[in-house]
């Protein structure tokens, strides 16, 4: 049997059909950062900016690097976090969750995090992306996102991360390293995030509005 590059055969599934995992929903891109300035960049920032819980979210954190023009309040509570929908009980039906956010707007820089390696990664994701917010998340040690699907893919930079962080969607896990490597996820599908670690995990998560999924 052929199989695609971006497949592999899972030999525990019954089903013939669902034997074969795949990882298209992760694509990883061709730009790369240096890790290391990640990290400083990173340390640089939470010297001066707390994490933004998202109006009370366990185990969640952001920093907003980008907001609407002048506008600081576009970046607190719920707006941290934009709609999403999830499937929260046994009924399966589907709720949205929290405010809608009009991503286009989210094109300020914002002047705080300036002279930081953030600014250098922002110019070039957005000189090749339409980029909505651009966020550092948090994920803490030993908990799970819902399972959800959000409006728009998102782009990934992982900054700091260990074995146990895993992102699936559908029912495909993957494992993004803090390499400096990019990569965007199909976040229409359902999805989730957990870290399995005893460390932080630490992700540049950007909403990309132009991307298309096959």
């Amino acid at each position: 049997m052929t199989l695609d590059k971006e497949k592999i055969v899972n030999l525990n599934l019954h089903n013939e059909k669902d034997r074969i995992l795949d990882f298209s929903d992760f694509q990883k891109q061709t730009i790369q950062f240096d890790i290391d300035k990640l990290q400083d960049a990173y340390n640089q920032i939470i010297k001066i900016k707390k994490f933004d819980d998202g109006g009370g979210v366990t185990n969640f954190g952001a920093i907003s690097l980008t907001q609407i023009p002048g506008d600081p309040e576009s970046i607190k509570g719920s707006k941290a976090r934009g709609v999403y929908w999830t499937k929260p009980d046994k009924s399966g039906k589907e709720v949205s969750r929290d405010v809608d956010i009009d991503e286009e707007k989210y094109n300020e820089f914002i002047r705080d995090y300036e002279n930081t390696y953030f600014k250098e990664v922002y110019d070039v994701l957005s000189a090749k992306y339409k980029l909505g917010r651009v966020r550092i998340l948090l994920k803490e040690p030993r908990s799970t996102l819902s399972w959800h699907r959000d409006p728009e893919p998102r782009l990934h930079i992982p900054i700091i991360t260990n074995p146990g962080c895993l992102m699936v969607i559908d029912n495909v896990a993957m494992h993004m390293p803090a390499d400096g490597s990019v990569w965007v996820t199909n976040n229409t599908k359902y999805h989730n995030a957990f870290n399995g670690g005893e460390e932080n995990r630490i992700h540049l998560v950007a909403c990309v509005l132009d991307y298309k999924f096959n």
